[in-house]
C-alpha cells in the first residue's frame, strides 16, 4: 500500500514536471505584432426628438402626455481600418438592448508583422450610410509581440492608439 503510494505520487510528480516545461505556447510568432480595435460606444439616435400636436397629446393616455415623441433606436456603429493604405477591417455593431437603445461594442484582433505601419481608423455612428463621423491616423513602428489597442473616447470624440 505504501509502495502503491510512492508509485502513484511519483506518476503525478512526472506527469506535472512534464507540462511544467511544456508544450511552449506562444500567442504571436517571434516576428509578429498585434492590433486590437476595442470600442464601447453609444450611437446616435435614429430619429430626433420630434414636438407632438395638440391633437397628438389628446389622445394620449393622461399618463403617456410627454410634449416631446424621442424614439429610443440608436444607429448601428460603423467601423473601418487601413493598415498601409489597404482595408484590412469592415465591422458594424448592432446597438445593444431589446430596443437598440444601448452601447454597441466592436472587438477585433488583426495580427501582423512586427516593423513600421501606416494605421487609419473610421467610424460612424449615425443612421445615414455616407461618410465617417471620426477619423483617426496613426505611424507606428510594432516591435515583435507588441499589442496595439485602438480605442474610442466618447467624451472627446476621439480615436486613440495606445
Amino acid at each position: 500500500s505504501v509502495i502503491g503510494q510512492i508509485v502513484l505520487y511519483g506518476a503525478l510528480a512526472a506527469v506535472l514536471v512534464i507540462f511544467a516545461n511544456g508544450p511552449l505556447y506562444r500567442q504571436l510568432e517571434p516576428d509578429q505584432a498585434l492590433i486590437r480595435l476595442s470600442i464601447v460606444h453609444e450611437p446616435r439616435l435614429v430619429q430626433p426628438c420630434t414636438q407632438r400636436t395638440p391633437e397628438e397629446l389628446a389622445k394620449l393616455p393622461p399618463n403617456m402626455r410627454a410634449p416631446m415623441n424621442c424614439p429610443r433606436e440608436r444607429a448601428p456603429l460603423v467601423a473601418e481600418v487601413e493598415l498601409d493604405g489597404r482595408l484590412v477591417l469592415q465591422q458594424v455593431a448592432q446597438p445593444s438592448g431589446l430596443a437598440h437603445d444601448g452601447r454597441a461594442t466592436l472587438y477585433h484582433r488583426l495580427v501582423t508583422t512586427a516593423g513600421p505601419h501606416d494605421i487609419a481608423v473610421r467610424l460612424r455612428d449615425r443612421a445615414d450610410t455616407e461618410g465617417f463621423d471620426y477619423h483617426g491616423e496613426t505611424s507606428v513602428h510594432l516591435r515583435p509581440a507588441q499589442s496595439l489597442v485602438i480605442d474610442f473616447q466618447s467624451a472627446r470624440g476621439a480615436i486613440t492608439f495606445r
